[in-house]
């Protein structure tokens, strides 16, 4: 059983900055890549930002705003907002594909979403 914890998201005014983390944890043998998707009002689910190994991968409209780490001895992902604007509010979602130990399979596990607000 694999568990991810986020961070609260919050209320910021437009320009503004947030950084938002999430921790995985339970029976993990590797962790194959982390990081974030959102879904705002009436739309689907979007990839924001992953990052596996030493490779990210950002969606054009967070290209130079949001920045994705990992710290793989705390099994955390991380994702830095800077620049943010009112269409930049959503719940965010952690991602992570995870092999764990027990039984040893690969599996897809979602956080349970924080809601980011980003006022004009």
């Amino acid at each position: 059983q694999v568990h991810l914890v986020e961070s609260a998201g919050g209320l910021v005014q437009a320009g503004g900055s947030l950084k938002l983390s999430c921790a995985a944890s339970g029976s993990i043998f590797s962790i194959d890549s982390m990081g974030w998707y959102r879904q705002a009002p009436g739309k689907q689910r979007e990839l924001v930002a992953t990052q596996a190994s030493n490779n990210a991968n950002y969606a054009d409209f967070v290209k130079g705003r949001f920045t994705v780490s990992r710290d793989n001895a705390k099994n955390t992902v991380y994702l830095q907002m800077n620049s943010l604007q009112p269409e930049d509010t959503a719940v965010y979602y952690c991602n992570a594909k995870i092999i764990t130990a027990r039984p040893l399979s690969y599996n897809v596990y979602w956080g349970q979403g924080t809601q980011v607000t980003v006022s004009s």
